[in-house]
């Protein structure tokens, strides 16, 4: 999907913001309906019959007429499409639309071909009922029968074309590559590289402490409480825009040097999943937060290092040629010998093998575990079976 920085005026922003408002109130109407259903109410009403509800509402109420009925429309058929393959188990279930959160509404069809080239750097789209809009040229428009646009929590507008683009070939040297996903290192190659995911810098971080206190000393509902919301989400948009830039390009890279690229075949879903506060022995009716707290942690630092992303953007441009490997024990087990034991984890960036003296980067060692598909289970080892190049790191001592 290719996504552009969207440029409306202020009358144009509260348009947009009429039309992404009826769409969501269209699809959490839809939903209600579906939510509805029992055994002995029988089926509740499907596309056609919603539809025709709209119809009907659309000739009765003025504020739904006056936005445009292609956009109420299509929020009927994206949750028709959200049902169906919430039925085909591809997708969880559709849930409810907020605002402030789900601000956005999509165009198919004739209309969606309403794009204008206004010179080298701008283009413009025909959205219906607001008007021509500009948008940055950032690359070469694809040729696409639909488009979204949407509004962060920053306030930015950006549109977005549905297109698949092509995977990127395959070099063709054979070369495989393991890939170890971290905290501290984001990716660790077997090759020896550690690639790290750009986050806030101190500056900004002390920035966004500040920021979180004065939210907390705001009155809920005011206006103050809303620009410091609004500046809170300027910094998170711009760490998440730094996140993207680097997956985009690391992605790209490995897809072009490797013809096969192994990862690990993580459950991130269920490892970000927070825990519910344990109960505090020492006090009656008190819960334990400190766990709590650590999981947390935890969980922003995995999400903020792209996990999911990198693999799924690995899989749309490296089409088949990533390989998910077990991770078990790829990080107690000696790349060298294959002896695997806890003690080999010296710390939490160093790696010595208790038998043969192996000594190199943890993360390293166990990228080179992932890139020869080692296979280790709880009561044997298998020897690496694939010779792989890497830059020397760590010197090995015997």
């Amino acid at each position: 999907m290719s996504r552009f920085r969207l440029y409306p005026t202020a009358a144009q922003q509260a348009a947009l913001l009429q039309h992404c408002e009826h769409a969501r109130y269209v699809w959490n109407l839809a939903l209600e309906q579906w939510s509805m259903w029992t055994r002995d109410k029988g089926p509740t009403p499907g596309y056609v019959e919603q539809a025709r509800q709209l119809t009907e509402a659309r000739a009765a109420f003025g504020w739904l007429r006056a936005g445009s009925q292609t956009v109420q429309q299509q929020a009927l058929r994206d949750f028709n499409q959200a049902v169906k393959n919430f039925y085909a188990r591809t997708h969880r279930r559709p849930t409810w639309r907020k605002a402030g959160l789900h601000e956005g509404f999509r165009i198919v069809g004739s209309q969606a071909s309403r794009i204008a080239k206004l010179n080298r750097k701008w283009a413009g789209v025909n959205v219906p009922k607001v008007g021509w809009i500009r948008f940055r040229l950032s690359r070469a428009v694809p040729d696409a029968k639909s488009y979204r646009i949407t509004r962060d929590r920053a306030g930015r507008w950006h549109i977005a074309f549905a297109v698949i683009p092509p995977p990127l070939p395959a070099p063709g040297t054979g070369e495989v590559v393991g890939v170890d996903r971290g905290v501290t290192v984001s990716a660790a190659l077997s090759t020896g590289e550690l690639l790290t995911c750009p986050v806030l810098s101190e500056a900004e971080q002390v920035r966004l402490k500040h920021l979180q206190r004065r939210l907390d000393r705001c009155r809920r509902g005011s206006r103050r409480r809303q620009r410091v919301k609004t500046n809170i989400a300027k910094l998170h948009a711009r760490a998440g825009d730094r996140r993207r830039d680097w997956v985009e390009k690391t992605s790209t890279d490995l897809a072009r040097r490797f013809d096969v690229i192994r990862v690990e075949a993580l459950r991130i879903t269920q490892m970000t999943r927070r825990p519910g506060p344990k109960p505090d022995p020492e006090r009656p009716g008190a819960y334990m937060a400190n766990g709590r707290h650590a999981k947390g942690g935890l969980n922003r630092g995995i999400l903020s290092n792209g996990w999911g992303g990198l693999v799924r953007r690995l899989e749309h441009k490296a089409l088949g040629r990533v390989e998910k490997v077990n991770p078990a024990y790829t990080s107690q087990t000696c790349s060298g010998c294959g002896h695997r034991t806890p003690e080999n984890r010296e710390s939490q960036a160093v790696f010595r093998c208790a038998a043969c003296g192996h000594r190199d980067n943890a993360d390293v060692n166990a990228a080179i575990n992932i890139a020869a598909g080692r296979a280790v289970s709880a009561r044997r080892e298998t020897p690496v079976r694939v010779s792989l190049k890497r830059e020397p790191q760590l010197t090995t001592s015997t």
